[in-house]
C-alpha cells in the first residue's frame, strides 16, 4: 500500500502519508497512484487538472468552493510549510460549518483529500511554500464562491501569531457562512 491514510474529525476529509523511500542520496515517493489511492480510501475520483501555487509567509488562500463543478481536491506541498483547511459547506451534513486544519509540509509529505462540498484554503506558514493540488474538475469562474477566512461562525484557529494575512481582493470581499451559497 503506498498510502497511509487517517480520517480527520470531519471523516471525509482524509490525510494521506505516502510511503517514502530514503537513503544517503535522498528520497523517492508515488506522490499519486490511482490504484492505490483508492484501495486506501475507498474514493475512485478522475482528477482533471494539477494546480500549482507559490506564496509568501503569511498569505492566506481561500477559503473557496464551487458551487457548481464542485472540485474535490487532493493538496500536498514541495515546498515551505502551510496549515490547510476545510470547511464543510453541505447544509444536510451532521458536520456542516465544522472545520478542520492540518499541518502540510515538504518535510512531512503528507497530502489532504478534501471533498466535493467542502471549502478549502490555507494559510502560509514559512518563508514561502509550493502547494501542488489535484482536481476532479474544471475551474469555473462564474461558480467560484469564497467564504470568508474569519467568519466568527466558523471560528477557524488560524496559527497567525499576531501577523496580519496578505488576501487577494475577492478573499477580502468573502461573505459569512449563513450569506453564501451552500451545497444542500
Amino acid at each position: 500500500m503506498a498510502y497511509d491514510v487517517t480520517p480527520t474529525r470531519l471523516p471525509e476529509v482524509l490525510v494521506l502519508r505516502p510511503k517514502v523511500f530514503s537513503d544517503q542520496r535522498g528520497f523517492f515517493y508515488e506522490s499519486f497512484n490511482a490504484r492505490d489511492f483508492k484501495i486506501a480510501t475507498g474514493i475512485e475520483r478522475v482528477f482533471v487538472q494539477d494546480n500549482h501555487s507559490r506564496s509568501i509567509h503569511a498569505v492566506l488562500r481561500g477559503l473557496h468552493y464551487q458551487i457548481e463543478h464542485p472540485q474535490g481536491k487532493l493538496i500536498r506541498v514541495t515546498q515551505g510549510e502551510v496549515f490547510d483547511v476545510a470547511v464543510d459547506m453541505r447544509l444536510r451534513s451532521p458536520n456542516f460549518g465544522r472545520w478542520v486544519g492540518v499541518a502540510l509540509s515538504a518535510e512531512n509529505k503528507c497530502q489532504l483529500w478534501v471533498p466535493e462540498g467542502f471549502a478549502h484554503g490555507f494559510l502560509v506558514m514559512s518563508d514561502f511554500a509550493e502547494v501542488n493540488y489535484k482536481v476532479t474538475d474544471y475551474w469555473h469562474a462564474e461558480h467560484e464562491r469564497c467564504l470568508r477566512w474569519n467568519d466568527p461562525e466558523l471560528g477557524i484557529q488560524w496559527p497567525l501569531s499576531g501577523t496580519t494575512p496578505l488576501l487577494a481582493a475577492k478573499d477580502m470581499n468573502a461573505t459569512g457562512l449563513r450569506e453564501g451559497e451552500l451545497f444542500p
